[in-house]
C-alpha cells in the first residue's frame, strides 16, 4: 500500500459505509492447483479416520478368490489354485461382490487396487 499503512487504510473502508466483503486480495506463493492435487494424493494414501477394515465383511475365502480375482484369474484358474471348482469360486465371486456393494469383476480389481490390496507388477 504505497504512502498509507493497512490500520489507516481500513478506517477508511469502514468510513465508507457498509463493510466490504474483501479487503484484502493477494497472489499465492505457489499456485493453488498443484497444491491441491497434492493434497489430494496424499490423503489418498491415508485411511480415513475411524475407518474400518474394508475386508471385514468378507470369509477367509472370499478374500483369497478376491486376491486371486485382483491378479486377473479366472474362475477356473482361480478354482485350481485354491483347489476349488470354477462353480464355487463363481458364487464365492458373487458373494464378495455383493458384500461389497461391487458391480462386477473389473469393479473388484479396481477396488483391490484401490485399497492396495495387490500391486502392480512391473
Amino acid at each position: 500500500m504505497p504512502r498509507r499503512d493497512g490500520a489507516k487504510a481500513t478506517r477508511r473502508l469502514v468510513a465508507r459505509g457498509p463493510a466490504p466483503k474483501v479487503l484484502v486480495l493477494g497472489d499465492a506463493v505457489i499456485a493453488p492447483s498443484p497444491i491441491r492435487r497434492l493434497l489430494d494424493h496424499v490423503a489418498a494414501g491415508l485411511p480415513a479416520a475411524g475407518t474400518a477394515d474394508p475386508l471385514a465383511p468378507l470369509t477367509a475365502r472370499e478374500r483369497e478368490v478376491l486376491l486371486e480375482l485382483a491378479r486377473g484369474g479366472t474362475n477356473a484358474e482361480i478354482g485350481l489354485r485354491l483347489h476349488l471348482s470354477a462353480g464355487t469360486v463363481k458364487i464365492h465371486v458373487g458373494r464378495l461382490l455383493a458384500k461389497l456393494g461391487l458391480r462386477d469383476r473389473v469393479h473388484a480389481v479396481i477396488w483391490a487396487y484401490e485399497y492396495r490390496l495387490v500391486r502392480p507388477q512391473h
